[in-house]
Formats: structure tokens, sequence, C-alpha cells
């Protein structure tokens, strides 16, 4: 096995630790742009977005890079051979899919995309709340001023 790969993921894992843990924290900043607060917060929901989309690309970017390493992603119970062009558009919908809606059970991974996969369905539960506690944190804040 070659180490570029796992390197790789170390670091698309990076970008989508630092993005779910600045936008649980509620950073002023998301990915270099600068939010403002409002009562109505359009900027906090457009971070939310941002923090999704990362999330979502990232974890496909991990299922493609690892697609080369041997670990795929199963569809309709048989492996099938795809090119790069198409086995990165189902690591992208299979993360979204899984992310947003805990699967359809179209594509499963095997191996250790099974534990990946858990983990971003974990991440996409998790996000919601984090982002009502912030509302809720924000607009205790305001009402104590």
């Amino acid at each position: 096995m070659s180490l570029i790969p796992w390197l790789l993921v170390l670091a698309v894992s990076y970008v989508i630790a630092k993005s779910i843990y600045g936008f649980v924290l509620g950073e002023k900043k998301i990915l270099g742009v600068r939010m403002q607060e409002r009562r109505f917060s359009v900027e906090m929901f457009y971070s939310l977005l941002i923090t999704y989309s990362v999330v979502i690309l990232g974890f496909g970017l991990i299922y493609f890079i690892l697609s080369f390493e041997g670990i795929y992603l199963v569809e309709g119970n048989e492996l099938r051979q795809v090119s790069p062009i198409g086995s990165l558009i189902h690591s992208f919908y299979f993360s979204g899919v899984t992310m947003l809606t805990i699967g359809y059970g179209d594509i499963t991974p095997i191996g250790i995309g099974r534990f990946i996969a858990l983990i971003e369905a974990l991440i996409g539960y998790v996000l919601p709340t984090a982002f009502v506690i912030q509302l809720v944190t924000i607009n205790q804040d305001r009402a104590q001023d």
C-alpha cells in the first residue's frame, strides 16, 4: 500500500475537522469568509451550508482516494469497474446521501469504508444540533445585553 493516498486522506480529514470545529465554536470566519451577526443570521445559514459542503466534498474525496487502495463502494451488491470520473461521481453521491439521509442502500462501502461512512453519518446528525445550539446561545446572549 502506498503512503500518498493515506496522507491525502489525512489532509482532507484535517480540512473537514477544522471546518466542523470552527462552525461548532461559532468562529466569525469560515474558510476565510468573515461572518457578521444579525438577528436573522443569513451568515449562520451560509456557514452551515459551507460546512456541509466541505464535509460532503471532503468525505467524497476520501472515498475516491481510498478506491485506489482497494477500498470500494459497491453498487447493487456487485463490484463494478468504473472509470476514475465515474468513481469520483459515485464517491460524491455516496458522501452526500450518507451525510444528508443516512443512505439509500444502492451503494454500500466495504472494509474501512464502512467505519468512515459511520463517522460521516454521525457528523450529519450532530451538525444540525450544533446549529440550533448556536442560534439559541446567540439569542440568549442578545437577550442578556
